[in-house]
């Protein structure tokens, strides 16, 4: 398969029951932004995307990027810390506060929202009710991204991985480890061969 990195401009379509999304990237050596469509969990516009798949031309939409499987990584670099925290991932949190907590705490911003939350409150116009609002999406988000890591880890597919976690929420990582042929009594789509894949990987006995 071929492999594609860059920034995610623009999230065009994005289906929160079955992860299936068409992104805008900004990749590296393309000079045009590159259509992607695949399924991932969640995706905001300013995230480093790491795919695999296939390049296709589509007789509507030209050439696209088809991927099989999606990372996506919170930005490290000012441009895409702002145009992350400015996606509507955090009501209240438009471009205005998104560029005041840039300038204020540049690349250190989701270190201080996770571990220092009230120095939020020196950027005039945060007060406690939007500081409470802004870490809890940001802890919501990386709990989906440590399940989807888990699950990817463990051979499950990424359309996959997003029913399960529809299915279990922030108890997925438990309840697949503690039974996942539940998975198959409880999941569509999802069989016992499936769930006998990933009971291997995760080392339970063929018995």
């Amino acid at each position: 398969m071929d492999t594609l990195q860059g920034l995610i401009e623009r999230v065009t379509f994005h289906n929160p029951d079955n992860g299936f999304a068409v992104l805008k990237v900004k990749a590296k050596g393309q000079r045009e932004h590159v259509p992607v469509i695949g399924n991932v969990a969640v995706v905001n516009p300013g995230e480093h995307l790491s795919a695999e798949g296939t390049w296709l031309q589509d007789r509507n939409h030209g050439r696209q990027f088809k991927a099989e499987r999606i990372q996506v990584i919170p930005p490290s670099n000012h441009e895409g810390i702002i145009k992350y925290l400015s996606s509507g991932l955090v009501k209240g949190i438009g471009p205005t506060y998104a560029k005041k907590l840039v300038a204020k705490f540049g690349e250190d911003v989701f270190d201080i929202i996770e571990t220092r939350s009230a120095k939020l409150q020196e950027i005039p116009g945060i007060g406690t009710e939007r500081r409470r609002r802004i870490k809890s999406a940001w802890e919501s988000q990386k709990v989906v991204r440590e399940i989807m890591i888990f699950l990817h880890s463990n051979g499950v597919s990424t359309s996959r991985a997003v029913r399960i976690y529809k299915t279990y929420g922030a108890e997925a990582v438990d309840k697949v480890r503690s039974d996942p042929y539940a998975l198959a009594r409880e999941i569509s789509g999802i069989g016992f061969k499936s769930s006998d894949v990933i009971a291997a990987n995760l080392g339970i006995p063929h018995d």
